[in-house]
Formats: structure tokens, sequence, C-alpha cells
């Protein structure tokens, strides 16, 4: 080509520029003159490598490949008489187009006229020197050969996907293959053989499957029952095969060979052979880890410790009467009835290690007829494998209920010697008359009299069956234990009904005002309760010596309790207030009423400040939860108070229909606001409250030592807050009082938290023994209740958290455990409970 008037700074520019645009167009042509070839020459080896030319007739694959290769002739004549070599001038052309105005080619002009005139040549530079500039950053143009024009059918793709297929998953692609890809050699193709296998074991064991082809021969460790799989592939027949597993050998090839292996043996595949070691599966060990401890309902509590190589699947104890070491006297002279021995499940954990367990057998089996007879328990394990390990027979006295009354007692010994045999029964319904001879002087109920005789009427039929022996004997323990608890077992069954009934509803998802009426039925079954509770004699509320110590609680432990489930389940969180729900039934049940908790008299001037501050922050949380009330009434002005029938901002407080204004709320004015008062009657009753507060703070003992000094403190801080918080009601800004009102109760807190330290130091020194006593503490030791805190003054908590760090926090945190495991293995509970259960289990 002839070259370009291109000032040389301009050509050095664009010499790589133009080079790779030349070498674009020579790819943009060669690929628009030979797609064809390519495509051609991509069937052909996609052919070829594939196999199918082995597979099909000699034949039709010499007529392909001919077809093939005239094709792939004309595609090259046509690209070779299209091809067209490009040259400088094009690629130069070719950059040019690229960019706006066409600078390349103003560069190569020349002026024309006005070259010796300074202007006019001062003008043309000027022109080039722009020209020359949108020269920066030129890049090349990026070949476009247009093949989906040409190749609207997508030939090319459609070869090239094949290729690569082909080169994949194709016969050639297997070294040796290579002689078999030409037209009539399928039985070369076909000739080479080969096998694959897998040793599985078993799913239990979680043993990773092994893949044969991977394991070196030679010595073999293999778990005992694992799966073998072998498949083979090519010419059935070529590849010999010999194991030592299977009897029923055939001469015929297969295409795959299973079986399992149950001992030491061997496996021979071609030239390899495997010497294969049955790794045993030993059956599990179980035995007692402990002594039997029981409790006074008859509870039974058994610790186990199990063991297995690839874990334990399920365990069971048996419980058999030991005969000969039954006192045969009275009743139990004459030979038992049959009974099958009694089979509970042992609990299990339900998630982690199985292979070896620690875990505790707890069951009430007080109503059983060997309650209170020796017995002997059997502990078994079984694995996945279905392998059971006994333990040795473990002889044990029954855990029974223990009556404390003698009635009772006598009445539950003749329940026990009609079920040791029906021939009994003349005998007791004899013993049960004369016991009950002068009703009036033992039944403390007529019913339970009335109930007595239609049992020993009973007794005394001609036609008695064991059916109807085993009603009465129902009929009997239900009279004895109406006889040992009085009046309480209905006070008790309303508060499990009314608990169940609660727990139901929460599971349910019931509405909030749903919640406040089943929980206002709990509080009046709980008060009923307590009522029974403190009416019962002394004597029935004896436990045995080694219980430990008695768990007690005041009536305000109690209330703050139950306020606090309340609480939880207005804020949603129904977990955590069924597991308090469940706790404080449980306490319920075991409980005993704190002596002296509740009264005034004899009390010291530190309890009586805590129980004043007790009243203060109770006052403080209801003026709080009638402002959060009066929020949302109006955040939400449509809703008319008093529809969802709990009380709507006035004297409602922490629970429904109960009152938290206490002596310092003043109830609403008449002619107020439908929620019971305006902004600026909660306003007047929050400065009402800082006064008490400030009148408490000035005769708050303790002081000059440093515990009596923090509680002043604190309550200083609890009186500026209230204060705020006074004036943000008069401002209308509820939001804020309600954050000022947090604020104040937490104050309240932790200067009763002071003042119970300071009075504890001084209980401890000696200074002045009857102030430093605690509400509810006769003997001036302190004591705590069931959830293990050190109650305060008036039967306040010294501390907020539930477990306070003390010597036997890891018993009570151990009895919460083994009550959770216990009722997690009761069938009968609703499974939606026992899921909760298991939940429990799991996150401790």
């Amino acid at each position: 080509m002839t070259r370009t008037n291109l000032p040389d700074d301009i050509a050095r520019r664009l010499a790589r520029p133009l080079r790779r645009t030349l070498a674009g167009l020579w790819a943009e042509r060669t690929a628009r003159a030979f797609w064809p070839l390519a495509t051609v020459v991509m069937a052909l080896g996609a052919l070829m490598l594939s196999g199918m030319l082995a597979i099909w007739p000699g034949r039709l694959g010499q007529t392909l490949l001919a077809l093939l290769a005239l094709l792939g002739l004309a595609a090259l004549g046509q690209g070779i008489r299209t091809f067209r070599v490009p040259n400088r001038r094009e690629a130069l052309a070719r950059l040019d187009a690229t960019l706006p105005g066409a600078p390349i080619t103003t560069l190569t002009d020349t002026q024309a006229i006005g070259a010796k005139d300074p202007a006019s040549a001062a003008v043309w530079a000027a022109h080039r020197a722009r020209e020359a500039a949108r020269l920066d950053g030129l890049r090349a143009p990026a070949p476009n050969p247009g093949l989906p024009r040409r190749d609207p059918f997508a030939l090319r793709l459609i070869a090239a996907t094949a290729l690569a297929v082909a080169l994949v998953f194709g016969a050639g692609t297997e070294r040796g293959d290579l002689a078999a890809l030409m037209p009539g050699s399928a039985e070369a193709a076909l000739s080479q053989s080969s096998w694959e296998g897998w040793i599985e074991p078993p799913s239990y064991t979680g043993k990773p499957t092994l893949y044969l082809a991977d394991q070196p021969p030679g010595q073999l460790e293999v778990p005992s029952g694992a799966r073998v799989t072998l498949r083979l592939y090519g010419k059935l027949g070529e590849i010999d095969i010999a194991e030592t597993y299977s009897d029923d050998r055939t001469e015929e090839a297969a295409a795959s060979h299973l079986f399992k292996i149950d001992g030491d043996g061997q496996l021979r595949i071609g030239k390899d052979t495997w010497d294969i070691v049955a790794i045993p599966d030993a059956p599990p060990r179980i035995q007692t880890s402990g002594d039997l401890t029981r409790t006074l309902d008859g509870e039974m509590r058994l610790p186990f410790a199990a063991s297995d190589d690839y874990g334990v699947s399920a365990g069971r104890a048996r419980i058999a009467l030991d005969l000969p070491r039954v006192e045969r006297r009275h009743g139990l002279a004459p030979s038992p009835e049959p009974r099958t021995p009694i089979t509970v499940d042992l609990p299990m954990p339900y998630r982690g290690d199985r292979s070896e367990i620690e875990e505790m057998l707890i069951d009430n089996l007080a109503e059983h007829p060997w309650a209170e007879l020796a017995v002997t328990v059997t502990l078994s394990a079984t694995d996945a494998a279905g392998q059971t390990g006994e333990s040795a027979p473990v002889e044990i006295v029954l855990p029974g209920r223990r009556f404390l009354n003698p009635l009772a007692r006598a009445i539950v010994e003749q329940r026990r010697d009609i079920l040791w045999t029906i021939e009994n029964a003349p005998r007791v319904a004899r013993v049960l008359r004369a016991i009950s001879n002068r009703p009036e002087e033992l039944f403390a109920d007529d019913n339970q009299y009335l109930q007595l005789r239609t049992a020993v009427r009973e007794l005394e039929s001609d036609d008695l069956t064991a059916e109807t022996r085993d009603e009465t004997a129902d009929a009997l323990w239900q009279i004895a234990v109406e006889i040992e608890d009085g009046s309480l077992t209905d006070a008790l069954e309303r508060l499990r009904q009314a608990r169940e009934r609660l727990s139901e509803a929460m599971r349910q998802g019931a509405t909030p005002e749903e919640l406040a009426e089943l929980m206002q039925e709990y509080r009046d079954a709980m008060r009923d309760y307590m009522e029974e509770l403190a009416r019962r004699e002394p004597e029935n509320r004896t436990d045995e010596p080694d219980q430990g110590e008695g768990m007690e609680m005041s009536q305000q432990d109690l209330q703050e309790l139950m306020d606090r489930i309340e609480e939880l389940m207005q804020e949603g969180r129904m977990d955590e207030a069924q597991q308090l729900l469940d706790m404080l039934q449980q306490m319920m049940e075991n409980m005993q009423m704190t002596e002296g908790a509740s009264g005034q008299q004899g009390q010291s001037p530190g309890e009586q400040s805590m129980e004043g501050l007790a009243e203060t922050l109770r006052d403080q949380r209801g003026l709080s939860d009638e402002a959060f009330r009066d929020l949302q009434e109006q955040m939400n002005p449509g809703a008319q108070p008093g529809e969802s029938g709990e009380n709507t901002g006035r004297d409602g407080g922490e629970g429904r229909g109960r009152d938290h204004g206490g002596e310092g709320g003043e109830p609403a004015e008449p002619g107020g606001e439908p929620g019971g008062g305006s902004a600026q009657s909660l306003s007047d009753r929050q400065r009402a409250l800082e006064d008490e507060l400030s009148r408490q703070r000035d005769n708050l003992p303790g002081a000059g030592t440093p515990e009596g000094d923090a509680a002043r403190e604190s309550l200083d801080r609890a009186g500026r807050a209230m204060d705020e918080a006074a004036d943000a009601l008069e401002q209308d800004d509820i939001p804020g009082a309600l954050d000022r009102q947090a604020e104040a109760m937490e104050a309240l807190r932790e200067g009763m938290r002071n003042l119970e330290d300071s009075m504890r130091r001084e209980a401890q020194s000696g200074q002045d023994g009857q102030q430093g006593r605690l509400a509810g503490d006769p003997s001036g030791t302190e004591r705590s209740d069931p959830l293990g805190r050190r109650p305060g003054g008036a039967g306040a908590s010294a501390t907020d958290g539930p477990l306070e760090d003390r010597e036997d926090v890891y018993r009570r945190a151990q009895e919460l455990m083994e009550e959770l495991r216990r009722r997690a293995g009761e069938a009968e509970r609703p499974d939606i409970e026992r899921d909760y259960l298991r939940r429990l289990l799991d996150l401790f």
C-alpha cells in the first residue's frame, strides 16, 4: 500500500491499534469463509470420538464418513474462493470509522490554499491538533464475523456441543479405545470389561461407604453386617470374582453381585485379593450407677449407666416381685395372683452421642399392688443391631406413697391385700368394718365414710370379679388420699386444672383477653389452695429426714411470680411463661407456707422500710401500666374501653382486676375520661408517689454504712426519675414518662437490694439481731425460696436472678432437670408438651 502522509508521532500512536484491527479483520474474514468447514470437521470428530461408528453397521458408517468428507471438501473450496486478504488501508479505515469526524483521514490531508498565510496556517494547525486529541484512548474494534446471520440454524453450535460431549463421555477419550473408532469395530469397542464395588457399613455405625477399587489389596477391616455391591461392565465372565460369603453360587455370569459380610472371609476380583476382617458389634452394657432414692409421694429415682460401641438405641427396666423376700403374713400369707412384671422405658438422650449414657429412671408406681414390697429391677439396653444386654437384678423395695394418717395407712394396706389376691376380700371387708366402727371419731367428712362402706359392700358381694375388685381398690386409694390430704386435694386439683387450661390456651394462641380471664381463674385457684394449705395440720406437712431443707415461699413471692407469668404472656413470650408456670406448679405441690411472712407484728425498722419500698414499687409499676394503656388509647382511638373484658387503664396494672395503685394510688376522678382519668391526674399521683418515696428515704435505717448510703443514693435517683416522669405526664409526653418510670423502678430495686445487704450485714455482725432478721424467718437465719434465692423483707427477694450462687444450686438444678426428664417420659402427656420439654432438655 502507498505510504500515508500521517505525522510520525501520529503513526506511532496508531501502530498498536492498527495491528489489532488488522488481526481482527483476519479473524473476521476467516470465520466468514471457513465456518462451514469447521462445522463439518467438528461433526466428524464428534461422530468418531463418540464410538457410534463402532456400533453402527460398517456400510452405514463408511457412507456417513464419505458424505462428511465431501461436505468438508466443498466447504474448503468455498472458503478459499470467498476469502479476501485484508490490507493496512482497510484496517486504517475500520479504525477511523470508530471515531467521530474521521480524525485519521483529516490528519492525512494537506492544506490546499493559504499555506503561506500565517493566520490561515495557524487555523489549520489548530484544526489538526484538535483532531489529534481525539485519538486519545483509541481502541481497536472487536471483530464482527456476523455468523448468526450466515448460520440461522446454529449448525456450528450443534457440532461444537456434540464434539464437547464426545470428548468428555465418548469411548475415544479412554486409553486403548482409539482402535475401536472406525466403522465395523463394535466388538472391539465393547471388548474392554471393568468393574466397580462398594462396601456399605450398617447405617447405625456412622462409618462411610468404601469404594472397593480405592482399597489396596490385602487385609481390610469392615464392620460386621456390612453390605457389598459389585457391578460388572462389558463382557460378562471376563472378570473372575470369588468370595466366601455367598452360599448359592451359580455358574451363569451376572452383571451384579450382592452379599453381606457376617464374619471373616476373602474376596477376589481378577488378580486382586482382599482378606476381610469383620469387626464384631459388641452387645450393649448397662448397670445401676447409684442408690435408689424416693420422694414422699412415691416417686422413685434410680440412676443408671449404659454403653455400646455404636450407641444404645433403647432401654427398659423390668420390675418383678421378689417373693422369697416378701414377709408373708396377714394379707400376704396366701399365694399371690400371677401378675406380669412391670416394664418401664428408660430415658435416653434425644441428641448427641449414645455410646456412653448416664441417665436416671424416674417413675411413680405408688398405686401398683407391689408398692412397698420387695422387688427386683433388671435393666436392659438394646443397640441398633438388635442386641440386648442386661444388668444384674437389683433388689429394692418398690417405693410407695408415704401415708402419715393412721386411718389412710390402714386403708391402703387393706387395698394392697385385695390386690394381692381376691381371696382376701372377705377378710379385708371385716377389717374395714372394724376400723370404721365409730366413724364420727375417724372421718372428717361423712362422704369418706359412705364411700368406704360402699367399698366394703362390694367386697362382701358373692359375685365379686377381678374387674370389680380393681375398681374397689381404686376407690380405696382415693379415700386414703383424701383422708391424708384433707380438703387440700380438691383445691390442688382445681389448681392443676386451672394451670392445664392456661397452658393449653397459650399453646393454642389464645387472645390476650382470654389469657387474662384464665390467669384470673388461676389466681383464684391459687388463693383457695393457699387457704387450704394454711389450715393443714403440722404433721401432714412433715417430710422425710433425708429430703433436705424444705422449700418456703411467702404470699408476696407467689404474687410476684404470677405477675411475672402474666407479664410474659402479655409480651408474647409464651415459652418462658409456660416454663415459669410449670415451675410454680411444681413448687406449689411441694411447698410450705412461710410462717409470719405477711405479718406485721414484731417487724424491725429495716423490715418495715423494705415492705414500704416494695409497696412503692408496686404502686409505680401500676402507674406505669396505666400510662402505657393511655398511650395505647392515643395510638388506637377507635378502640372502645372495656371491649376486651379487662381493665383499660386506671385500675388495671400488672394483672387483670388488680389495683396497683395501692395506698398511694388514687382512683380515677368522677367524670373523667373513659380511661379513668386525665394525664394531669396521673402526674398528680406520680408527685404523690415521689413524696411518699422521699418520706421513706428520710426514715431509711442503716445510715453511715456503705450499703445504707448506697440505698439512699439509689432512692435519690428514683426520686429524680419520678419527678421527670411527672413533668413528662404534665406535658402529655407519655413515651418519655414511661422511660423515666422504668428508670425509677430499676433504681427502686437497686435500693431495696442495698437495704437488704445492709440488714444482712447487721444480722451477721450481731449489732442488732432483731433488725437483721428477715421477714418470714422467725429463727433469724436466712432461708431460700424454691428458686434458691434468699428472701428479703416482707418476702421480697434479695436478688433478681432465678438462682443465686450458693452451695445447693447444683442440687436444685439437678432436681429441676430430673423433673423435666420425668415429665418428658410420660406417654400420657400431650405430644406438644413433651416436645417442649425435650427442647428444654436440649438447651440445658
